[in-house]
């Protein structure tokens, strides 16, 4: 029921405005509102906090919506799986009651700075600090490549505490835009795909915010909190990933029942058969993969090693059906107008964020 409420909003709110949003490559604060009031922000944050109450299935229905409709853009994933999260888990009742009902209206917009220009997969090469000064932070650093960064007004910034003890001087701490000076965002960033969702330079230039932002009982947990909450980002990476190569299979069947060539439908053509049937095959691996995933996640059961084969293999699998299907469109497929380019275009940032794919491998070493 979720899946198909979140379905019908997308398609008729989201989706007849999706290209100018692509043009302008940021949304409207009023999507993000509007999405709130129908229910798709926070789904799993529980019901006294202002969610829904769910668990990552109901986020997991929202954003396989969001790619089954094709509005990848629309950034609502990482709000509502990411940051609220670590909200929920490590923010203090106080800090929960202050922010969480926010996030679930879209009053708040989320976002989390964690890469830099000098440090990407490499968490513990964050060089953003955050020095004591009294009952206030004094927070100075950038970070580049954060989605939702022209958007966003709660933003978890990941800083040192203390650089002298590694990754265990590393801490979370809450910056609300609005309040605070110092605080600037640089450009939107020209990105291949995924236009449509701002992804930004942020700026903390000597910003001062109260010392009950940390998020946790005490600085130098923002390490072990980062790790514990990975594999859910990374699972969420697979849902977006599931998503699409659902969706690039619907788009291709229905094209090459329609496109003929040499007198024929392009699927009379047993090269086109077998290579859809090969892809169909690849993904309902996919899918029961990602679902035995997500069930062992609302278990308390998957694992960071599962957790990074799905990451990795998922969208490795997106992008080779994604290029497939290209294929069988023949230089339609090359065309913006048809959905099978934008999703070639969108799909390749997948093996990149979250953890390079090539990390994704190094995690699965390690565990052997």
């Amino acid at each position: 029921m979720l899946y198909d409420m979140a379905h019908r909003f997308l398609s008729d709110e989201i989706a007849p405005r999706y290209e100018a949003f692509e043009k302008a490559e940021i949304f409207d604060r009023e999507s993000w509102r509007k999405a709130g009031e129908n229910g798709l922000l926070c789904a799993s944050i529980p019901e006294e906090y202002g969610g829904a109450g769910g668990t990552f299935a109901h986020e997991s229905a929202i954003n396989e919506a969001i790619g089954h409709v094709g509005v990848d853009g629309f950034g609502i994933a990482l709000h509502n799986v990411i940051v609220a999260p670590y909200i929920l888990h490590y923010g203090s009742e106080e800090q929960k009651r202050k922010w969480l009902p926010r996030l679930a209206t879209g009053e708040l917009i989320g976002a989390i700075a964690m890469t830099e220009p000098g440090a990407g997969s490499d968490l513990q090469g964050v060089k953003t600090r955050a020095v004591k000064d009294g009952n206030h932070y004094r927070i100075s650093g950038s970070k580049t490549f954060i989605t939702n960064g022209q958007l966003a007004n709660l933003v978890i910034v990941v800083a040192k505490t203390d650089p002298d003890k590694g990754a265990r001087g590393t801490s979370l701490i809450v910056v609300e835009t609005d309040e605070v000076e110092g605080f600037e965002r640089g450009r939107n960033l020209d990105k291949i795909g995924l236009k449509a969702n701002d992804t930004s330079e942020l700026f903390f230039n000597d910003v001062r915010v109260p010392t009950a932002n940390l998020l946790g009982p005490e600085e130098g947990q923002g390490f072990i909190q980062l790790m514990q909450q990975l594999p859910q980002e990374r699972l969420l990476i697979g849902t977006q990933a599931i998503a699409m190569i659902e969706r690039a299979l619907a788009v291709t069947i229905d094209y090459v029942k329609e496109r003929k060539a040499f007198g024929q439908p392009v699927l009379a053509f047993q090269n086109t058969q077998f290579r859809l049937a090969e892809l169909k095959t690849e993904a309902t691996i996919g899918r029961v993969f990602y679902n035995d995933c997500v069930a062992r996640h609302i278990a308390g059961g998957l694992d960071p090693a599962t957790a990074s084969m799905a990451k990795y293999w998922l969208t490795d699998l997106q992008c080779k059906v994604v290029d497939e299907c290209l294929q069988l469109h023949g230089g339609y497929g090359y065309m913006n107008e048809y959905p099978i380019a934008r999703m070639y275009r969108d799909a390749r940032v997948q093996r990149i964020y979250g953890g390079t794919n090539e990390i994704m491998k190094l995690l699965i070493a390690r565990s052997l």
